[in-house]
């Protein structure tokens, strides 16, 4: 599976008495499948996803994948504490036709979290697991970055195809790229060089035929069943250990280290302006990406990094999406904080 370009963290909606919003969110996931983004990831931190019952997360699975239009890559954040509750979202995500799992470090039992355990845990989950598995280190919340020489060993394990680094440090993510420089692996695109799901290939054609079984008798008159030719062509890509970053602020030094794309929160609200910063960068556009990244550096870090999910939720309610209230504890935001988010946003309104 490739993994470039843009992802948005998808937040999770909530009712005003606090209960999943189904229908917001139908409304979000049909609104980013109409960006450039090349695909969304569903319960990852932003998300909310340590605040859901199991009964909501895979609702939220659910939905979003019912409404996801199919050429966008479907990520779904399916990390817990153990082996055994990590695959069994994977299994659940993965009936849904998800593209990949999420899956970050276990975080609870600090002091037992050795090289040796996190080599295990995901070793495990990847050997079991139905989906290819991309790696997930947080520490701004869970206190706990995975090491580099065990990421460089995970990334030789077939099942794990990448990395969501979200610590912000470039020189990391620099590190990652030139000591997993020696994978290649082979993965399916369009002519046009974008990721090939599994949805995109089961879903019909416009014309209602493409990729699906049609009956001779709708061509010539007959009875027997006959393969209609493919909806798309494909072609086989090389593509290493792939790195995705989290911290929109350091988006283009991350690319311009070798990541391929990032699953930005700052994404959620802005979609396109991330997207712009890739494009230019991979349109080697220096001068327009670093213009675009020094416009949107100030915001996400304030915004994103001080602020949070709930000023990335209201930063949604601004710019058509719904954002909605978060879950407690975490606490709404005040009025001169809306304000500030309003100015912070201005210049992102999509």
């Amino acid at each position: 599976m490739l993994l470039q370009g843009i992802f948005p963290a998808v937040t999770t909606p909530f009712e005003a008495g606090g209960g999943l919003y189904h229908k917001k969110v139908e409304h979000n996931i049909d609104r980013y499948s109409r960006t450039p983004i090349a695909g969304m990831v569903i319960l990852g931190s932003t998300g909310e996803a340590v605040m859901l019952s199991d009964e909501e997360r895979r609702d939220v699975l659910r939905i979003s994948a019912e409404v996801a239009a199919p050429e966008k890559v479907l990520i779904a954040g399916t990390g817990a504490e153990s082996v055994v509750e990590t695959l069994r979202l994977t299994e659940y995500a993965a009936k849904l036709k998800y593209d990949a799992a999420l899956v970050r470090t276990p975080h609870f039992y600090r002091p037992q979290m050795t090289p040796e355990a996190m080599l295990a845990f995901y070793r495990t989950v990847a050997d079991r697991s139905p989906l290819p598995v991309i790696l997930y280190t947080v520490p701004p919340f869970t206190a706990y970055d995975l090491p580099l020489e065990v990421i460089v060993q995970l990334a030789d394990h077939k099942n794990i195809i990448g990395i969501k680094e979200s610590s912000g440090n470039v020189e990391k993510v620099a590190a990652m790229v030139q000591a997993t420089r020696h994978i290649k692996r082979a993965v399916t695109v369009t002519e046009i060089q974008q990721a090939v799901t599994e949805r995109m290939l089961n879903t019909p054609a416009s014309d209602g035929n493409g990729g699906q079984l049609v009956t001779v008798g709708e061509l010539k008159g007959g009875s027997a069943a006959v393969a209609a030719p493919p909806r798309l062509k494909t072609r086989n890509k090389e593509a290493g250990f792939q790195v995705l970053v989290g911290a929109a602020h350091t988006l283009l030094d991350s690319l311009q280290a070798g990541a391929s794309g990032g699953v930005l929160a700052f994404a959620a609200p802005a979609p396109t302006i991330c997207f712009e910063i890739y494009a230019a960068f991979r349109d080697n556009d220096m001068e327009l990406a670093r213009s675009k990244q020094q416009l949107l550096a100030p915001a996400t870090k304030r915004v994103v990094s001080e602020m949070g999910i709930p000023a990335v939720k209201y930063a949604m309610d601004l710019n058509g999406y719904y954002g909605g209230l978060p879950r407690s504890p975490l606490i709404p935001l005040t009025a001169t904080q809306k304000a500030e988010v309003e100015t912070r946003m201005a210049a992102f309104r999509n």
